[in-house]
């Protein structure tokens, strides 16, 4: 005989925003220090750092797809709840035990963690909302994120001028602790679970997953997509690792008192929230987020300012353009998110879509492996600027990518057949 609480389940449209901005708020917590933990607590040199980072991808490259068909055959509810769970923990790992080899096995809980909320998400509100209604909500959703993130840095730079490690610990408790909010509160009434004779079988993951590949592999857009999101991988891995150890190296940051480097860290973040927050509501109130060409037409535009941002940032001499370079690029990522999400979906069927949304991310996770050691190496033999500067140039051909893909939704929708 079972016990099952009866708890009414949230709407779930509130639940994805409440849900977005909270993670957003952990998660920046914990992050907007993490990578300073890493190079002033850890003393880890450029290689270490994107070293790291090829840990959480390789995971992340080696259980996407498994995890991504956990959500289509099963629950996407619970690859949610999972997926939040093995983050808080990796927090959790890493923050107590400042040594190399703990963040190398944090990063492992990470990119576990990171596989079973690729696509889960998306799949989950787009089912329980509908496609019409969804592209909105990742622009909203965004935006909660944006607002929950901002007040997350000055709980984090509190909390860090106290000690790094306390700052990304409760980032990851609270990671926890959303994860038992939703296993209480979360609906799933959109999914049908397979029946449980299939579920069972490791015939219909691989069904599934076949389904979810063949998908991408027939349609010349997806294929475009997943291309993109290689070369995007190639890019992030460098300048994630190293953006904090350029500005640490090649300026003398202005005072600001007691706790210099982390209050600046924490002004960085806080001011691009802003900004953020202002673009992606001009395109929430712009963009037909329905007209996939549009939304290519968008993303080439993003890229562009992407590339020259990033160039501003680390070719800038002065610290004032350098902090405009950086801020611009954190806009520009933040507004590819929710475009690339609700482009994705146009293209997909709901029994494949997170296996979909998971082989996108699967696609950034090899171009990050491909990409990020080399910069990491780049870096070491010559120099963090030289190696973000690589990152940049990693970029370029995206831009054909996307004008291809926008060619191929033209033909598409003259010839239906």
């Amino acid at each position: 005989m079972s016990f099952r609480l009866n708890i009414p389940k949230a709407e779930a449209y509130r639940l994805y925003l409440l849900g977005m901005g909270f993670a957003a708020f952990a998660m920046t917590l914990a992050y907007t220090v993490h990578l300073v933990y890493q190079v002033k607590q850890v003393g880890l040199n450029p290689l270490q750092l994107v070293l790291i980072g090829a840990t959480l991808e390789l995971t992340a490259l080696l259980t996407e797809i498994p995890t991504g068909v956990v959500a289509d055959v099963y629950s996407r509810r619970l690859s949610i709840i999972v997926g939040f769970l093995f983050l808080g923990f990796s927090l959790i790992l890493e923050g107590s035990f400042p040594v190399f080899e703990a963040l190398l096995l944090g990063q492992v809980f990470a990119g576990l963690g990171y596989t079973f909320l690729s696509g889960a998400t998306t799949a989950w509100i787009v089912d329980e909302i509908g496609l019409e209604r969804a592209g909105k909500a990742f622009l909203r959703g965004a935006q909660v994120e944006q607002v929950f993130a901002f007040c997350g840095i000055f709980v984090s730079v509190a909390l860090a001028s106290v000690s790094l490690q306390l700052a990304i610990v409760c980032g990851g408790v609270l990671l926890v602790a959303l994860a038992a909010f939703l296993a209480l509160f979360m609906p799933e009434t959109g999914f049908q679970r397979r029946p449980a004779s299939d579920r069972e079988s490791w015939r219909m993951f691989l069904s599934t997953f076949r389904g979810g590949f063949a998908l991408v592999r027939a349609r010349q857009i997806l294929l475009l997509i997943t291309v993109a999101a290689i070369i995007h991988g190639a890019f992030s891995e460098g300048f994630d690792r190293l953006w904090i150890s350029h500005l640490l190296e090649n300026f003398s940051l202005p005072p600001l008192g007691q706790f210099d480097e982390i209050m600046w860290f924490g002004i960085i973040s806080a001011v691009s929230m802003p900004l953020t927050l202002a673009a992606t509501e001009l395109l929430r109130r712009r963009l037909d987020m329905t007209d996939g060409p549009q939304i290519a037409y968008t993303l080439i535009g993003v890229y562009a300012l992407l590339i020259v941002s990033v160039l501003l940032f680390i070719l800038a001499d002065i610290f004032a353009l350098a902090l405009l370079g950086l801020w611009l690029t954190g806009a520009a990522r933040a507004i590819r998110n929710p475009l690339m999400e609700a482009w994705i979906n146009q293209h997909t069927e709901s029994g494949v879509r997170a296996t979909v949304l998971s082989i996108q991310g699967q696609a950034d996770a090899l171009g990050q492996i491909a990409g990020g050691p080399l910069v990491g190496a780049v870096g070491l033999l010559s120099s963090v600027r030289v190696a973000i500067s690589l990152s940049a140039l990693l970029l370029l051909p995206i831009l054909p990518v996307f004008r291809g893909a926008v060619k191929v939704t033209r033909r598409s929708e003259q010839d239906p057949d």
